[in-house]
């Protein structure tokens, strides 16, 4: 399983408005993208809330995995950009 460890760009981090933006873009991938906290349990990335309870702040590191690389890579970039701006 494809996964990728990304530093969170967003200023309030994993909060409200970034969580809505990753996850309406995962809820439109073909695969599964989950979301996680290194050593914790992931959770799917198409969802803002369970984003919103991993409690990750700016410059919090996250793990992006799923089934296909290249969705990995579409949330990895999002999750890294400040959507907050």
């Amino acid at each position: 399983m494809p996964t990728k460890s990304v530093v969170v760009g967003s200023a309030v981090g994993l909060h409200a408005r970034p969580a809505a933006i990753i996850s309406e873009a995962a809820g439109e991938l073909d695969s599964e993208v989950l979301i996680g906290i290194p050593g914790d349990e992931a959770v799917d990335a198409s969802s803002a809330l369970l984003i919103m309870t991993l409690g990750a702040g700016k410059g919090d590191t996250v793990e992006v995995s799923g089934d296909s690389e290249a969705d990995v890579d579409t949330i990895a970039a999002l999750v890294e950009k400040d959507l907050d701006a």
